[in-house]
């Protein structure tokens, strides 16, 4: 039979997503624990790669296995043997025509931003950081350009093994959550003079190159700041060239929300962490 998999994780300690030899990677860590519940090797195929430093909130795998299990003995067996910080949240037996990459319809990711004076503490690591006011209108004008079938090569990783650059971004929204009264910061203000906050970046398309997301908070935080106008990202769009964009952002503060599939598949869409984020 054919099970699908719903699993979250924190990205801080790893590799990446994807097996290496060193073994440090949540797929390396996934399958271990698959197999000694199973006692049998398993092998996954996930529904998008992320990269070292990166979170899931909802990474989708499949997988082909004789056993007979009911759901819910796959999610408390295999975590089991995880570490705390990788889970699966749910499991599903699906079709043998299901695949967790092919099948998806679109992908989500969200990017959490601190502003601030101060460095992050508690959140290290599970936030971006910037210690300059933003400008949330004027990110919103720019990420306008972005929406739409686009060629994004300017936002694409030289190691990138996508076959084509051109890409759907069906939706960027940017949503600030802070103190009241804050949104309003004059310019190069004395830094006790400004509340910090917390920007949530979200984007979904039907797929994503390598370093794509974070080449692109690059460049909306250098517009956010002041550093460059609204325009310029057309123009860095429109340039096909990843020397016109910005130096590629830190992955501290990048999570895969997860995949969407059609609804008969009956897979669910979200999990209790998407509630977590600011």
């Amino acid at each position: 039979m054919r099970m699908a998999l719903g699993v979250s994780y924190n990205g801080q300690g790893y590799n990446g997503w994807q097996s290496q030899s060193s073994g440090r990677t949540i797929q390396d860590h996934l399958e271990a624990a698959l197999g000694r519940f199973a006692t049998q090797p398993v092998s996954t195929i996930c529904a998008g790669r992320t990269d070292a430093g990166v979170h899931g909130l909802m990474q989708v795998v499949h997988f082909d296995t004789p056993l007979d299990r009911t759901p819910f003995s796959w999610v408390r067996g295999t975590n089991t043997f995880l570490p705390s910080d990788i889970a699966v949240q749910w499991a599903h037996p699906v079709p043998d025509a299901f695949h967790a990459r092919f099948c998806a319809t679109s992908r989500r990711y969200a990017y959490v931003l601190l502003q601030s004076p101060v460095r992050p503490s508690v959140d290290s690591a599970r936030v971006g950081w910037v210690f300059h006011p933003l400008d949330g209108d004027a990110m919103r004008e720019a990420a306008a350009y972005l929406q739409g079938e686009h060629d994004f090569t300017s936002f694409r990783a030289s190691a990138c093994q996508a076959k084509s650059p051109v890409k759907t971004l069906r939706h960027i929204t940017i949503t600030r959550r802070g103190p009241e009264g804050a949104a309003a910061v004059p310019a190069n203000p004395p830094p006790n003079d400004w509340q910090p906050c917390y920007w949530r970046f979200e984007f979904e398309g039907n797929a994503f190159l390598h370093h794509m997301i974070r080449n692109i908070m690059g460049c909306l935080v250098a517009i956010g700041q002041g550093a460059q106008p609204t325009e310029w990202m057309q123009q860095v769009l429109q340039a096909r060239s990843r020397d016109a964009a910005a130096p590629t952002f830190s992955p501290e503060g990048l999570y895969f929300l997860g995949p969407l599939y059609d609804a008969a598949w009956g897979l669910p869409e979200r999990t209790a962490a998407y509630d977590w984020l600011p």
